[in-house]
C-alpha cells in the first residue's frame, strides 16, 4: 500500500513520491527560542517527530531540518513592534542571546524526554544573516521587494500573483493590519518585512545595504531550507498557524527568489486547547511542559498526543492523560511479560493481521488513533496468548516495531532495575560525602572498600 500525505497546498490526498528515489527533505519550523517549551511544542513536534520515524521505518533516508528562531520573530507577528527575544530579555534583565540561549537548551531537553529525535541539522537564525542578506538583495533585483526611506525592505505582494495559494487568503484579506498597526512606510499594508531597520536599543543588529538593521521573521525558514535542502524539497511542515502569514510569506519569497517551486508536500498539524479553551499566558492555563512532567510521564503525554490525528484539534486536560497513561501502562505491562517470556520463532496469523492494519493506518497520512487501536488490539491479544501459554515472539516483533514508529520507550523490569541501581548509588555517595565532611574518614572508607568487594566502584563526591 502507499503512503499518503495530506498536502495543505493542493488540500487532498497525494500518494508520497520523493524528489529523489529513497531520500526524503523534510524541514519544519523551529520554536521561537524567548520562553519555556509548552503543551503546543510537544504536539507539534511528537506529531513530525512520528512522521519523520514513519518515513525512517519505511526505508527513507530523511534529512530532517529545524530552525530556531532567535531573532526577527516580533510581537503579533507581524511588521511592527518588538522582537519577542529582546522584549524577554528586557523582563529578565539578560542579553538577548542569553535568553535565546537558555530557552534552546529547555526545548531540547524537553524534546529528548518525550524521546523526539534530534534533528538532522538544527540550526539557528542568527547564523545565516548573510545568506539573508543575499536572498534580499536577489528578490530586489528581480524588482518583487522595495526599500523605504527608514531602510526598512519589503515584498510586493500585489506583484506575486501566487500569493495566497496556501492560505486560500485574499489579498484584502492579509493585510497585516489584522492583528496590529500597519507600519506608515509601505506601499501596501499587505507587504510583509524581508528586513526591518534595529531602531533605538535594539540589541540584535547586522550590517546590509540598506542600513544596520535584521532580517523579517519568514526569511529564516527560506534560507536555512534551502542552504541544507536544496531550491525544492519534499515536506515542509508546522503547526496550522504557522500557514498564514508565515508559510505563505516563504513560499513566495522562496520561488521569487529561486524562480522554481518551493516545496512538494505540505503539512500542519491541528491548534491545542486546554479544557476546551485556547491556552493562552492571559487566560490563566498556559501550560509548560516541565510543570506538565510533574504530574505525568513524558511518555504518556506522547501517547496521549498520538491519540488524536496530526490534523484534528487536541484537547488538553488532566482527565484524558490520566485516562490514556493507565492504558499505557497496561499495554507495557503486556510487553514487559512477552520480553521476559524467552520463547522464540513461532509466526501468528493474528499478529501478522494487526500488524497489516497498523501498517496500513499509518500509510493512510499517519493515522495514529487508528495505529493505536491496533496495538490494544495486539496487548489484549498477547495476553490471551500468554494465559495460554503460547509462544509470542511474533507479538514481541510486532510491539518492537509499533514502539518505535510511534517512539515508546518500553521500560521493562531490567530498566527499573537499572534506574533503582543507579539512585541507590547516588544515595550512597552522597552519605559517604556527608561521613567525609563529619570526618569520619574510616566509615566512608569502609563502606567504599565494601562496595569494592561486589564489583562496584563508588566515587567521591566534592564536599
Amino acid at each position: 500500500m502507499a503512503l499518503k500525505i495530506y498536502n495543505s497546498l493542493t488540500k487532498s490526498k497525494q500518494e508520497f513520491i520523493p524528489i529523489t528515489d529513497g531520500r526524503v527533505g523534510m524541514y519544519v519550523c523551529g520554536p521561537t527560542v524567548y520562553g519555556p517549551s509548552h503543551v503546543g511544542h510537544a504536539r507539534t513536534y511528537v506529531n513530525f517527530d512520528t512522521i519523520r520515524r514513519y518515513l525512517m521505518f519505511k526505508g527513507y533516508n530523511v534529512k530532517y531540518v529545524q530552525n530556531i528562531t532567535d531573532v526577527g520573530h516580533l510581537v503579533g507577528d507581524g511588521d511592527d513592534g518588538e522582537d519577542k527575544i529582546a522584549k524577554q530579555a528586557k523582563k529578565e534583565n539578560l542579553d538577548p542571546y542569553a535568553i535565546a540561549y537558555k530557552y534552546e537548551c529547555q526545548y531540547f531537553d524537553a524534546m529528548d524526554k518525550l524521546n523526539i529525535l534530534r534533528p538532522t541539522i538544527s540550526c539557528r537564525a542568527t547564523g545565516f544573516i548573510p545568506e539573508m542578506i543575499e536572498m534580499v538583495q536577489t528578490i530586489l533585483d528581480k524588482g518583487y521587494a522595495y526599500v523605504t526611506d527608514k531602510g526598512n525592505v519589503y515584498f510586493r505582494v500585489h506583484d506575486y500573483h501566487k500569493y495566497g495559494q496556501l492560505s486560500n487568503r485574499t489579498i484584502e484579506k492579509s493585510k497585516s493590519g489584522e492583528r496590529i498597526e500597519v507600519a506608515d512606510d509601505k506601499e501596501n499594508p499587505e507587504d510583509f518585512a524581508l528586513w526591518k531597520t534595529a531602531e533605538g536599543g535594539h540589541i540584535m543588529r547586522w550590517n546590509s545595504p540598506w542600513g544596520v538593521g535584521y532580517p523579517g521573521w519568514h526569511l529564516e525558514c527560506s534560507v536555512m531550507s534551502r542552504k541544507f535542502l536544496g531550491d525544492t524539497f519534499d515536506i515542509h511542515g508546522g503547526g496550522l498557524d504557522n500557514i498564514f502569514p508565515h508559510h505563505e510569506s516563504e513560499f513566495a519569497q522562496s520561488e521569487v527568489a529561486t524562480g522554481k517551486p518551493f516545496v512538494h508536500y505540505f503539512m500542519h498539524n491541528n491548534l491545542v486547547t486546554v479544557n476546551g479553551t485556547k491556552m493562552g499566558k492571559s487566560l490563566g492555563n498556559f501550560i509548560t511542559l516541565d510543570d506538565l512532567f510533574t504530574r505525568h510521564s513524558p511518555m504518556a503525554i506522547r501517547y496521549f498526543i498520538l491519540n488524536f490525528h496530526y490534523r484534528s484539534p487536541l484537547d488538553f486536560n488532566e482527565q484524558e492523560i490520566t485516562k490514556a497513561e493507565d492504558q499505557l501502562a497496561k499495554i507495557l505491562e503486556t510487553y514487559q511479560k512477552i520480553a521476559s517470556s524467552g520463547k522464540t520463532g513461532a509466526k501468528n496469523a493474528q499478529v501478522e493481521e494487526i500488524y497489516a492494519n497498523f501498517i496500513a493506518a499509518m500509510d493512510e497520512d499517519f493515522n495514529t488513533p487508528l495505529a493505536i487501536s491496533e496495538l490494544l488490539k495486539l496487548t489484549k491479544l498477547a495476553n490471551a496468548m500468554l494465559a495460554a501459554g503460547e509462544d509470542v515472539s511474533a507479538a514481541k516483533i510486532a510491539f518492537d516495531n509499533m514502539f518505535y514508529v510511534l517512539g515508546i520507550v518500553p521500560q521493562t523490569n531490567t530498566d527499573k532495575q537499572n534506574d533503582n541501581t543507579e539512585k541507590l548509588l547516588d544515595l550512597i555517595s552522597d552519605i559517604r560525602a556527608e561521613l567525609r565532611a563529619e570526618k569520619n574518614y574510616a566509615l566512608s572508607d569502609k563502606i567504599r572498600d565494601s562496595l569494592s568487594t561486589l564489583g562496584i566502584n563508588s566515587k567521591d563526591k566534592k564536599i
